[in-house]
C-alpha cells in the first residue's frame, strides 16, 4: 500500500515530536467545532447546552494548554536567537491559562449550577462579569497573534515550531467558538427570559 506524502509527513511528526498526536486529535475535530457555531443551539435546553460547553470546550481547553506550553516553551529554547522567534509566547500561555482556568471554575461551580435552578433575572450581573472576562480573553488571543505574527510560522521553521502553531490556531478557533456559544446562546436566552420574569 502506498502512503502519500502528506500522510507520511504527518507520520514523521508523529514520530519525531512528542505530543503532536494529540495536536493531530485536536485538527481532526476542527470540522466538529466549526459546525458547532452553525447548529441550531437556541432550542437546546440550557442543562444540555452547559453539559456540551463542559465537555466540549473546558475539557478541551485544559488539554490543550500544557501542551502548547510545552511546545512554545521547547521553540523559544532552541530557537531564541532568532528575531521571528516568539519570544514571551510561553508565559503568555501560562497566563492564559490561569486567567481560563479562573474563569471556567467561577462558571462551573457558580454561574452554571445556578442557571440550571434559578430565574434569569438573577443572572444579570453574573452574566455581565463573564462577559467582561470574556473581552479579556479576546485581548489575550490578540496579543498572542501579535507575539506569533498572526500564527504564521517562518518558511524555515521546525516540525516543533509548526506543530506549535497548529495547535495555537486550534486554540484561537475553539476559544472564539466557546465565547461566541456563551456570549450569543446561553447568555443572549437567559437575557431573553429575563425581559419576560
Amino acid at each position: 500500500m502506498k502512503i502519500n506524502m502528506l500522510e507520511r509527513t504527518i507520520c514523521s511528526l508523529a514520530c519525531d515530536i512528542p505530543g503532536a498526536t494529540s495536536v493531530f486529535h485536536a485538527l481532526a475535530d476542527l470540522h466538529t467545532l466549526t459546525n458547532d457555531t452553525h447548529a441550531d443551539m437556541r432550542s437546546m435546553p440550557a442543562d444540555t447546552l452547559i453539559d456540551h460547553i463542559l465537555v466540549r470546550y473546558h475539557d478541551h481547553h485544559r488539554e490543550q494548554l500544557p501542551e502548547l506550553i510545552r511546545l512554545a516553551r521547547r521553540v523559544e529554547q532552541v530557537h531564541g536567537d532568532r528575531t521571528d522567534c516568539p519570544k514571551g509566547l510561553a508565559d503568555h500561555l501560562v497566563d492564559m491559562q490561569q486567567e481560563l482556568e479562573s474563569h471556567m471554575m467561577k462558571e462551573e461551580q457558580v454561574l452554571f449550577p445556578v442557571l440550571r435552578r434559578a430565574p434569569p433575572a438573577k443572572m444579570m450581573a453574573p452574566i455581565s462579569m463573564m462577559r467582561f472576562e470574556h473581552d479579556q480573553h479576546g485581548e489575550a488571543l490578540q496579543q498572542m497573534e501579535r507575539l506569533t505574527r498572526d500564527i504564521t510560522a517562518p518558511q524555515d521553521a521546525c516540525n516543533t515550531w509548526r506543530a506549535l502553531y497548529a495547535g495555537l490556531t486550534q486554540l484561537r478557533e475553539d476559544l472564539m467558538q466557546h465565547i461566541h456559544l456563551e456570549n450569543n446562546v446561553l447568555f443572549m436566552d437567559q437575557q431573553e427570559e429575563a425581559v419576560h420574569v
